[in-house]
């Protein structure tokens, strides 16, 4: 968990743009080394939380590898949890690789599968329900099954247990309320609450 870990967050040969996921406390550190703002104004260590930079990836040698938009997201608000840099770069599988390589080269790693959302998980960004339903909406292919999914991602599946668990803790505090005064003649609990439950 102290590792900062990147992958590449879009299906191969999908679409023009691509996005490179990195997270991890040294996540914005790691992509400034090799990201150089347009402007020149800012480095990418000073840009706002959950705001865009344009700039270009650089390589070794200092020639540019590709325009990219940079979004910055600072712990605790990013989908892991931690420090995040989501890399808009184009889809190029070159472009993808060589931006990866570069990552690694700059002290990160190669994310396992599930590794981001087991860091959500972990930091307490979701629960199992939630990271569970990840893999659902990924793998959706109705409206029916997208819809469940999201909804289950959305915590919809873990507030109906969170009502039938606090219904069920209701329902042991009023029954121990009467086997600890049962055979006195006063009468503690509501009987008839035990019915509704």
């Amino acid at each position: 968990m102290s590792e900062t870990i990147c992958a590449i967050s879009t299906a191969a040969g999908m679409g023009a743009i691509a996005i490179v996921r990195v997270s991890g406390d040294e996540a914005i550190n790691i992509v400034s080394k090799i990201f150089k703002n347009c402007k020149g104004d800012r480095p990418l260590t000073e840009l706002q939380p959950r705001r865009a930079l344009y700039g270009n990836i650089m390589n070794a040698d200092g020639s540019i590898l590709d325009e990219v938009v940079c979004t910055t997201f600072v712990a605790p608000h990013s989908f892991t949890g931690e420090n995040s840099v989501e890399i808009a770069c184009h889809g190029s599988q070159f472009i993808q690789q060589s931006i990866l390589q570069l990552l690694l080269e700059n002290g990160c790693r190669l994310a396992t599968p599930g590794e981001f959302t087991q860091r959500a998980f972990t930091n307490g960004k979701m629960d199992l329900s939630q990271a569970e339903a990840v893999a659902d909406v990924i793998a959706s292919n109705s409206a029916a099954s997208h819809r469940l999914a999201i909804n289950q991602m959305r915590g919809g599946f873990s507030r109906e247990l969170a009502k039938l668990r606090q219904s069920l803790l209701d329902f042991v505090s009023l029954i121990e309320l009467e086997l600890d005064f049962s055979e006195e003649e006063v009468e503690f609990a509501d009987r008839s609450r035990l019915t509704d439950l």
